[in-house]
């Protein structure tokens, strides 16, 4: 757990410090490339990334009825005020549940692609959850496991 902030620090006025955002990129960047690695190691459709897997499944396909994890995020509807708003309802359920739920994180924007400069988008982590949930349970990821248990068995 984090530290609480001073009670007379405002967000709007602090200074952005280099080497926080450096951390946080770090941070960012280990949190895709470890994700990335349990899929290459793991089936998606066997991996369970919380142990509220299930309520978040199920409570994405309640508040989200429309979402097809087989499509290319639309990053523009999602952030849009309308999206924002939907999203930022459904994430404050987790608020005292799942640590770091609103920690900023990386997610391909479809499940088809590989992480990349145009193919990645910056969402809370507990979008990245619900989305990659919703992707593995339909078997959007297994392709990752496929692919490198071809090239290692290749490389043998």
């Amino acid at each position: 757990m984090s530290a609480a902030p001073p009670a007379n620090f405002n967000a709007e006025e602090a200074d952005n410090l280099e080497d926080i955002e450096k951390q946080f990129a770090v941070k960012v960047v280990q949190h895709m490339s470890t994700y990335w690695a349990i899929l290459e190691k793991v089936r998606g459709s066997t991996l369970r990334l919380t142990k509220m897997d299930d309520e978040i499944f199920e409570h994405l396909k309640a508040d989200f009825p429309d979402f097809d994890p087989a499509k290319t995020i639309d990053e523009d509807e999602m952030k849009s005020k309308t999206g924002k708003e939907r999203w930022r309802k459904f994430m404050m359920a987790y608020d005292k549940k799942i640590d770091d739920y609103n920690f900023g994180t990386m997610m391909r924007s479809d499940p088809k692609w590989e992480y990349g400069k145009d193919e990645t988008i910056f969402v809370p982590r507990m979008q990245f959850y619900a989305i990659e949930i919703a992707r593995n349970r339909a078997g959007l990821n297994d392709w990752i496991y496929e692919k490198n248990q071809k090239e290692t068995d290749g490389a043998s």
